[in-house]
């Protein structure tokens, strides 16, 4: 283990980080709302952190592997949103607990919230809690392309013959650096064209850049109490649907579409085509129950409030429109359980991912087929693609740890005196990194105990971090030689 090299990469992070905050002192100071000493505060204690670990351990990068990968990672968004919480203790005066949940919150593109008065807080805070999530996608982004397939825990394996870097080798090289510049720089510029779509809309230039910052990440959180359902503009809910589906759908078949020039590449590609069927399915189905239970007298508003509510909830955004909480017939449940699809695998995105669950499910049928036909010889399939047979077992595994965890979880919830269906809405939402849940957890998670909230923050880095590469680092074999 390259512990030097490690220190060095967590500091300059941290580094990274600090000078972010220099936006929300400018800001402070613009607008006069008494913040800024606390984000100087904030600065000054991040910077110094940085400081101490990357001036005393610069060394040599090109000698990390998969397992400093792993440390990396996890250190990446444990450290930085324990750290980030520090402006919402000095500024909106949160509880520790309180502010890292909502820290991590916004690093793992969550959306969750134990805050609510938005509309009247300081300025300065509304954007710091947009730029949290922000970062958050930036890293998603960098770690589930350029670093996830070298991990080898699942689902993007599939894609390395695509993916823009080096992810058929162990090392982590230094062309790691060229894929996330393309990476950053795409994903900026979805950041720019958000906003502009936004402020033509008719939101004000701060509010577009707040909400540019947290669709394309498909984070979720708002400046407003009622998130999206503030503006009450079927334009502006259109513009959030398509940046929320980019948001969706892999980096990589970005990157092939730019490279390209080609936009039928997300056609072809049968991850992104599987994704955006059953965006579109669900979103007719629920828009039918509406209108059919009479929850809307108006087809059209019907369509309104189900297509914005499927794409914010598969893609984990978790912005709102409706509650949808006091939907008819069982449609809350169904669209927690949705969550757990997710977006494509190397997306902002939460949830398990479409791939998993489309290898999941064709893996399900070939097995059936050879109940019927035992000599059959029938490789699975993605497109044109061969699945490995490593990939199907990892596919496996993934899933089947996700399921044990999120029961384990829940019931921890229930032990802590949790109902049901608040637990079930929690430990959905803050896995699958959606936000809103159910019950009592529906809009705001302030009603959990300082345990139950701890819990979901671990949650929510679980998901984030695809379940193994957290939980591996617990495990005595991953510290011996």
């Amino acid at each position: 283990m390259n512990y030097r090299a490690i220190a060095y990469i967590l500091g300059l992070c941290l580094l990274l980080f600090s000078a972010t905050l220099l936006p929300n002192v400018f800001v402070s100071l613009a607008v006069d709302d008494g913040e800024a000493i606390h984000f100087i505060e904030s600065l000054l204690l991040l910077a110094g952190a940085g400081v101490i670990l990357w001036g005393f351990n610069r060394t040599s990068i090109e000698n990390l592997r998969g397992r400093d990968g792993f440390l990396i990672v996890s250190l990446f968004w444990v450290v930085l949103g324990g750290l980030g919480a520090l402006p919402l203790v000095l500024g909106a005066h949160l509880s520790v607990t309180d502010a890292v949940f909502e820290a991590v919150s916004g690093f793992t593109t969550t959306g969750a919230t134990v805050m609510s008065g938005l509309d009247s807080l300081p300025l300065s805070l509304q954007l710091y809690r947009q730029q949290l999530q922000w970062y958050g996608g930036i890293g998603v982004i960098v770690f589930a392309v350029a670093i996830l397939p070298m991990l080898g825990v699942g689902g993007m394996q599939l894609y390395k013959a695509e993916t823009p870097g080096p992810v058929k080798d162990e090392k982590l090289t230094p062309r790691i650096a060229h894929t996330a510049q393309f990476l950053i720089t795409l994903y900026i510029g979805m950041t720019v064209l958000c906003a502009l779509a936004y402020w033509y809309a008719g939101m004000s230039l701060f509010d577009a850049i707040a909400h540019s910052f947290t669709t394309v990440s498909t984070g979720g959180f708002s400046n407003h109490d009622a998130s999206i359902g503030y503006f009450d503009s079927p334009l502006i809910e259109s513009i959030a649907i398509v940046f929320m589906l980019l948001g969706g759908i892999s980096f990589s078949i970005h990157y092939l579409v730019w490279r390209s020039w080609n936009p039928l590449r997300y056609v072809a590609d049968t991850q992104t085509r599987t994704f955006v069927s059953i965006a579109m399915t669900l979103a007719v189905m629920i828009a039918v129950f509406l209108y059919s239970y009479g929850y809307t007298d108006d087809a059209n508003h019907a369509m309104r409030l189900a297509a914005f509510e499927v794409v914010s909830v598969i893609t984990s955004t978790g912005y709102g429109i409706d509650d949808f909480n006091l939907w008819p017939a069982g449609m809350p449940v169904l669209l927690i359980f949705i969550s757990f699809f997710g977006g494509c695998a190397g997306s902002t995105a939460g949830g398990m991912k479409i791939i998993r669950i489309l290898i999941l499910f064709r893996e399900s049928m070939r097995q059936i087929r050879m109940l019927v036909h035992p000599r059959i010889v029938r490789p699975l399939k993605i497109g044109n693609r061969v699945v490995q047979p490593e990939i199907i077992n990892a596919v496996r595994g993934f899933i089947s740890a996700y399921v044990i965890i999120f029961v384990g979880l829940m019931l921890v919830l229930l032990a802590d005196g949790v109902d049901m269906v608040t637990a079930y809405g929690a430990i959905a939402s803050c896995m699958n990194n959606l936000g809103p849940g159910l019950g009592n957890v529906g809009t705001t998670f302030t009603s959990l105990s300082d345990f139950s909230t701890w819990v979901c923050t671990f949650a929510m880095l679980l998901g984030r971090l695809e379940i193994f590469t957290l939980l591996v680092i617990f495990t005595p074999m991953f510290w011996t030689k």
